[in-house]
């Protein structure tokens, strides 16, 4: 896209991985960001935007390739979001010519690389396994939250809450994780996973995400899910989750959790200077 020849506009593309969608603006090129909680809220309507998961402005940045920033459909900001990382890091790869690159998000700084099989791999960092890091309202088992449910606590740059149940396919994920996303215990709120153990290191997953509802799938909900059931002693380090949009896979190493998945760029678009001038 020209950005010279539609200068009224704003260019946007369209991506998503596994199922889990988002809209990408590019703003690598200008001094400030163009998103704001209005801006967001019109792009993730359905019906009358664009509709997303969540929204990822690109930055620029020193010392890395580029910074994300990440919004919720409710025109929240979103702290971290794996799917998006990846999906973003293949364009900006492909940009640069490179097959890696440095970023920095809300989480800090992350390194994303392209396999021989063209999928993208993200290192989201370590979990965060403390509660006032998750975080939490208060001291608690993090392994064992006084919930019911018995769900597990784990933070990756946004909250979880992990229900291990006997089928995934089965839960109100709805209903559950609405009612889970506010609970007090949660004071910024939280995801929400329910997964069930399917074979050898292998989980079904379904999630809820705060401030969006159900998704196809999560990447840092992947990664979460994966660190509390190695902690439960149900899986190794390194997992497979089927979510309802995909396959992802996470391996929790020394450096970091590191998730592996599909990529996909669907489209570009112009967002017209009318429907920008009603976010206004």
């Amino acid at each position: 896209m020209n950005n010279a020849s539609r200068p009224q506009g704003l260019p946007f593309m369209k991506m998503h991985g596994a199922g889990n969608d988002f809209v990408v603006i590019d703003s690598r090129s200008r001094e400030a960001a163009v998103v704001t909680p209005a801006l967001a809220r019109a792009l993730g309507d359905r019906n009358r935007g664009v509709g997303f998961d969540q929204l990822a402005e690109i930055r620029p940045a020193t010392g890395a390739d580029f910074e994300l920033d990440f919004w919720n459909s409710d025109g929240s900001r979103a702290g971290a979001c794996g799917n998006a990382t990846r999906c973003v890091s293949d364009h900006v790869m492909r940009d640069l010519g490179k097959e890696a690159v440095a970023l920095r998000t809300a989480r800090g700084m992350l390194a994303a690389r392209r396999l021989p099989d063209g999928r993208v791999s993200v290192n989201m960092g370590p979990p965060q396994l403390d509660w006032r890091e998750v975080p939490l309202a208060r001291e608690v088992d993090l392994l064992h939250l006084p919930l019911p449910g018995d769900p597990v606590a784990v933070g990756m740059g946004n909250p979880h809450c992990v229900f291990f149940v006997a089928d995934a396919g089965a839960v109100d994920v709805a209903g559950e994780g609405a009612r889970v996303e506010t609970d007090p215990l949660y004071p910024q709120k939280t995801n929400v996973e329910f997964a069930s153990l399917i074979g050898h290191d292998r989980l079904r997953m379904r999630v809820w995400e705060r401030g969006t509802g159900i998704t196809l799938a999560c990447g840092s909900g992947a990664c979460a899910t994966a660190v509390a059931a190695h902690l439960r002693g149900l899986t190794g380090r390194h997992v497979a989750l089927e979510l309802d949009g995909g396959v992802l896979e996470v391996d929790w190493r020394e450096d970091g959790v590191w998730m592996t998945g599909p990529v996909a760029h669907v489209f570009d678009g112009w967002l017209s200077a009318e429907f920008l001038a009603a976010t206004a």
